[in-house]
């Protein structure tokens, strides 16, 4: 469901802004790990602090950059190495429905960028696993830009460099704080839970797409 009741605009919504992660392609990073048990990879991202480690990559700290920053504690560096080897394994493919509505809305003449955090190194990997990526019109990638969400900027971004009005749009992620961010810049915003969900949000807010 959205993130709180979506009022129908005053102003059209012309422009859809999409994050990827668990939006349009699944990820589970402890599909890097096929070799390891749960209680291993759970004591390994505690202890690197997993959660911080991955915003400063998604922010567009290099892997090498990464690997050096753990120097002190030598035994984390292995599964780092792994983490980055495996990553291919942590996307698990397209979100159920997510490659149908954007063929929906792409059809019907709706912009559509896509915002999202991600390693500028291992982007690459988005496509191949969730072809409705290649969709968006534009892609911020924070890893390439050096700004990662809920950082205000990177929304402000998005607006300045590819020239969108925040009323006239509606940025749709799975993490409620991009989402209050998002909002608190004057975009429309959506909690992204399933899309079955997305797709009476959007129709809420008047865009074309069936129920």
């Amino acid at each position: 469901m959205p993130d709180g009741p979506v009022t129908p605009p005053v102003r059209p919504v012309s422009t859809v802004v999409l994050d990827f992660g668990n939006v349009l392609v699944g990820w589970d990073p402890y599909g890097a790990f096929p070799r390891r048990t749960r209680a291993e990879v759970d004591a390994w991202m505690t202890e690197v602090d997993f959660p911080a480690l991955n915003l400063a990559q998604d922010a567009g700290r290099s892997w090498a950059d990464a690997r050096a920053s753990l120097d002190d504690r030598p035994h984390l560096q292995p599964m780092l190495d792994e983490y980055v080897a495996g990553f291919a394994g942590t996307i698990t493919g397209p979100v159920p429905g997510s490659a149908e509505l954007v063929d929906e809305l792409h059809a019907a003449g709706v912009r559509l960028l896509g915002l999202t955090n991600w390693s500028a190194e291992l982007f690459g990997h988005a496509a191949h696993a969730a072809p409705a990526t290649t969709r968006m019109e534009h892609v911020v990638v924070s890893g390439r830009v050096g700004l990662a969400k809920p950082d205000p900027a990177i929304f402000r971004y998005l607006a300045q460099t590819h020239d969108v009005d925040p009323a006239h749009a509606v940025f749709v992620d799975d993490s409620p704080a991009n989402v209050a961010a998002a909002r608190d810049l004057g975009f429309h915003a959506v909690r992204f839970t399933d899309v079955p969900a997305l797709r009476g949000a959007l129709q809420a807010l008047g865009l074309p797409v069936r129920p």
